[in-house]
């Protein structure tokens, strides 16, 4: 538990990093749907390997009625906190546990989410680039397209990678930002990867 709000500081720290100046310049210097390897940014739609849906079989379902979301998870998952805007689930064990983090953020209704959307892509390929991120692609979950990144393996093994989605939605007459973050020590993820994908790529989300 004591690691939760090192994750949401950490995982926030670095989605929103310099945001403003992305906005101000992703539509004059970048092109929307553009890789990190500079191919075109096709939208894949949601589609977990059979090894993803084992990792989640005899699982249970995690629901979010406030926020219309809901996910598959694996049966000895718990839930670590729930909030209005905020839900953690974790898998059992300490050092190497599997989190699920999501965050609600409510926007402005004139926010500009097509541009932002963008800006988190753009920062996500930059940080590609540097060599901290080994995967990046729009992914669209439950007819929900958003963007989806890794993080490559961190320096220390007890050190904190990543798999994130963010996607902007219009719900309950709100806009709102979805951010989630499914993470594990950079020791631990090997092992989980399989099931982190498969609840990511299980959510249901009005929208």
């Amino acid at each position: 538990m004591k690691q939760i709000p090192v994750l949401l500081v950490l995982g926030f720290a670095l989605s929103f990093c310099n945001l403003s100046n992305k906005l101000k310049t992703s539509t004059n210097s970048s092109e929307p749907g553009k890789t990190a390897s500079g191919d075109s940014g096709k939208v894949e739609r949601a589609n977990p390997t059979a090894a993803q849906t084992e990792a989640l079989a005899g699982g249970q379902t995690i629901k979010w009625d406030q926020q219309g979301m809901s996910w598959t998870a694996p049966a000895k998952w718990m839930e670590a906190d729930k909030e209005s805007k905020m839900l953690v689930w974790r898998s059992p064990g300490s050092s190497d546990a599997a989190s699920l983090i999501v965050n609600i953020s409510p926007m402005d209704e004139s926010f500009p989410t097509d541009v932002s959307i963008q800006a988190f892509y753009d920062g996500a390929r930059t940080r590609s680039k540097n060599g901290e991120v080994d995967e990046l692609k729009w992914v669209e979950i439950d007819g929900l397209k958003g963007v989806q990144f890794r993080e490559a393996n961190p320096e220390k093994p007890d050190g904190i990678r990543r798999l994130q989605w963010m996607a902007y939605r219009k719900y309950a007459g709100q806009v709102q930002l979805v951010n989630l973050i499914l993470s594990s020590s950079g020791s631990g993820f090997p092992k989980h990867q399989d099931e982190m994908y498969g609840v990511l790529y299980s959510m249901k989300i009005v929208h």
